[in-house]
């Protein structure tokens, strides 16, 4: 099925050759010659030149069916299947025994272009005029193609796309868009013409490496909503080698990009990292093993909790030609490169004997949204979404995403906003001179594939005593079970963050920096399941000095109570930490009421919660001599009394330095 037209007319040139006589439905000698010249230009990928020495070749034999078929492999290699079907016909009408698997080409080029009952006639000539038995597998698997293409047209999905901004449009073919949570920096891969003058003469030249190269570029959305020019990324950028497919973390201060051809890559294209810092992007480094192998590693994508990296492979052990894996990253190198767990495979409920590609999962971390040929689908690469539940962790069977957004051509590279109900994407638009380029589209999730509902924090780190701006760490960690649910940093130019923030549980978020007191904040989510949308909070942070204060905001006791509730333990351990890694430090843990009962009833409460705090840091081994405690009732409050949300900042436990 895959075998070209074209090489199997090259193939009959070769044994005639071989066997000294003539193969061709020609004996016009100078027609032969321009199709052989024709050839040549085809093997180099000179499509034009090819086209006009076949074209040439007919004109001088109308009758010469090998430059008929010839044609329509070329007009095939550069997705023309318009052109195609019509010189396929062609041929046919002259001469319909000549070349049987002309029927079953022009099959295939209807279901291109989505026409799938005219596709099923030359399906059923095809088995008329030809003897199938080795092909009838193909033939079966797109006449059931087509009627499902039927089946998804017959019921198509609301879809509405538009240009995201006239100032996206550079003329060149732009994809892989990667954003950030705020929905404001967007980074996509530029597809440039080495010689833009001969592009521009030559508007259908193939799009290899030969003719073009893959570059970042960067737009900035203003107060005001608008998308700024496209500006390169020229920290990354080379001038000789291919940057693209590139993941941008959510929060903007990573990036996972491709880059192929590389003297220190372990394969033919392997993945590399960059890190933001106070004067642009950092030098891409590989990666490295277990994710990069000798075989071809593309396409990544980062987890809005920064934790899990998805990735498209053709390494050995896999289902298909392409697969998608994913690897947890379980530190840091000195030199900031991230360290992986082994590779898993996703399995077969999302991989296939075809080829995957594009992963992205939403910040809600369980819709995974994916390009693939090996489920059914319009034709191409057509984008899938699939649940991961959460009791069993195991993917969902993927749906089709529908009828128009897939179509007959390749729908890859979709991403999803924070909010889940908006789409980007490239897909090609023909233009007048005959040019298809990928320009870059957003349109509405349909409501049945939206991802559940993410809210996310914003902000600064600051110093709290010069407020200069910090590069700390971020964690946002789960109440009930302590688990890191995302991670973080800070720019180190302004110090501002964000981080994805799933509705459904409680969670402390805690800042760290060396030589600084941690900063905490609290979320109560349990409770809230449609949520979303942006918190903004700085994080001020203390540095330690003697006299520097903090207020732990995620310790809990019961209702007049003295016991520490397990949720304090995250918390605490961050305090457990600092007095580890500062080991002539003493701290005073001092407890907090507000105004409600006796005077003598909140200054014993206080000093019993703060004991308490006290007793758990000393069980984990820090030495009682270094704490001390303090019971000041309701005498230091910071807020109003009067009111609820007051009297529950002014229950707190603090800790402050005394030497």
């Amino acid at each position: 099925m895959k075998k070209s037209l074209f090489l199997l007319a090259l193939l009959s040139v070769c044994l005639a050759q071989i066997c000294g006589q003539t193969k061709y439905a020609s004996k016009n000698k100078k027609a032969i010659a321009a199709f052989e010249e024709g050839q040549e230009f085809f093997l180099w990928e000179k499509y034009t030149a090819a086209t006009e020495r076949l074209e040439y070749a007919l004109k001088l034999d109308p009758k010469f069916l090998d430059c008929y078929f010839a044609l329509a492999d070329i007009y095939k290699s550069q997705r023309r299947y318009k052109e195609q079907l019509k010189i396929l016909e062609a041929g046919i009408a002259i001469d319909s025994t000549f070349y049987p698997m002309a029927y079953y080409s022009a099959g295939v080029a209807l279901c291109k272009m989505g026409q799938d009952t005219a596709s099923i006639r030359y399906f059923d000539l095809y088995k008329r005029f030809a003897n199938p038995k080795r092909m009838r597998k193909d033939v079966d698997m797109w006449v059931n193609h087509a009627k499902y293409v039927r089946f998804l047209i017959d019921h198509p999905v609301p879809f509405n796309p538009e240009h995201v901004s006239k100032n996206i449009l550079p003329g060149y073919d732009l994809y892989w868009p990667s954003l950030t949570l705020d929905e404001n920096e967007l980074v996509l891969t530029a597809l440039r013409p080495n010689n833009p003058e001969e592009y521009r003469r030559n508007p259908n030249m193939p799009k290899s490496a030969r003719h073009f190269q893959e570059d970042f570029c960067m737009a900035i959305r203003d107060e005001n909503g608008e998308w700024g020019i496209l500006q390169d990324v020229t920290d990354i950028n080379t001038r000789y080698a291919n940057e693209g497919a590139q993941a941008l973390s959510p929060d903007g201060q990573w990036m996972f990009l491709t880059i192929c051809g590389r003297e220190d890559s372990e394969g033919s294209c392997d993945i590399y990292f960059s890190r933001r810092t106070k004067t642009g992007w950092t030098k891409p480094q590989n990666i490295g093993q277990p994710v990069n192998t000798s075989a071809w590693e593309s396409q990544p994508c980062l987890s809005a909790d920064g934790q899990t990296l998805y990735f498209v492979s053709g390494r050995k052990g896999g289902i298909g030609g392409h697969d998608i894996w994913s690897a947890k990253i379980k530190g840091f190198k000195e030199n900031g490169l991230p360290i992986f767990e082994p590779v898993k495979n996703l399995g077969a409920t999302i991989n296939t004997e075809g080829d995957e590609a594009s992963p992205f999962i939403h910040p809600d971390n369980r819709t995974l949204f994916f390009s693939s040929t090996g489920w059914e689908g319009m034709g191409g690469y057509d984008i899938f979404v699939s649940r991961r539940d959460n009791d069993t962790a195991q993917w969902n069977a993927p749906l089709n995403i529908g009828y128009p957004i897939n179509t007959s051509n390749d729908e890859v590279g979709l991403i999803v906003n924070t909010a889940g109900n908006r789409g980007y994407y490239s897909t090609e638009v023909e233009h007048g001179d005959g040019r298809l380029i990928k320009e870059l589209f957003c349109f509405e999730i349909p409501e049945a594939h939206r991802p559940n509902v993410v809210s996310y924090i914003a902000g600064k780190v600051y110093d709290e005593e010069t407020l200069k701006p910090l590069s700390a760490k971020l964690e946002l960690l789960d109440l009930s079970t302590g688990r890191k649910v995302t991670i973080s940093e800070s720019r180190p130019a302004d110090g501002s963050f964000m981080l994805n923030m799933p509705s459904g549980n409680d969670y402390a978020l805690i800042s760290t920096k060396e030589n600084y007191l941690h900063h905490s904040e609290t979320f109560a989510l349990k409770e809230v399941k449609e949520k979303g949308g942006k918190v903004y909070l700085d994080m001020p942070m203390t540095p330690i000095r003697v006299g520097a204060k903090i207020t732990l905001k995620n310790i809990f006791f019961e209702f007049d109570r003295t016991n520490l509730k397990s949720e304090s333990f995250v918390e605490l351990n961050k305090v457990l930490v600092l007095m580890q890694d500062n080991p002539n430090l003493t701290i005073e843990i001092g407890g907090h009421t507000d105004n409600k009962g006796s005077v003598a009833y909140n200054n014993k409460l206080s000093a019993d919660r703060a004991r308490s705090t006290a007793q758990y840091l000393i069980s984990k081994g820090i030495d009682a001599n270094r704490i001390k405690t303090n019971g000041y009732g309701m005498s230091q409050p910071i807020a109003d009394n009067s009111t609820d949300e007051g009297r529950a900042l002014n229950r707190r436990i603090e800790i402050k330095i005394v030497e």
